[in-house]
């Protein structure tokens, strides 16, 4: 049982760097070699959501310290950005592109309001 134990442990310990580095890396030079733009979203989405989780990371270490189940999530939230079935990273980029394309469209109305107005 302590074997098994030791290598649940040791696949826990990599599966973080394989999954959050090392297959997003092959599959965004993939995804520079491909025609398809849909790919290089979804990659360059999760780079840039990567940054952001280390720097959260980095910058609220002692507190996540506290939460014993914080790498569990971590990997949790990694395998839905990453994965293929999922395009975690895309679905968040879209979300929120949307959501900044809409406010965009708003205030471009309210500067045509205020020009017609003056």
């Amino acid at each position: 049982m302590g074997r098994l134990l030791s290598f649940l442990t040791q696949v826990h310990t990599i599966s973080g760097p394989v999954l959050m580095l090392l297959y997003p890396l092959y599959a965004s030079v993939i995804a520079i070699e491909s025609p398809n733009r849909e790919d290089d979203k979804q990659w360059l989405a999760y780079w840039i959501l990567y940054s952001f989780l280390t720097l959260a990371e980095m910058l609220l270490q002692s507190l996540l310290e506290w939460i014993t189940i914080w790498y569990s999530l971590k990997l949790v939230l990694a395998a839905w950005l990453v994965l293929p079935q999922f395009k975690g990273a895309a679905f968040i980029y879209e979300r929120k592109n949307m959501s900044l394309a809409e406010e965009r469209r708003k205030s471009r109305r309210v500067d045509r309001r205020k020009e017609i107005r003056t």
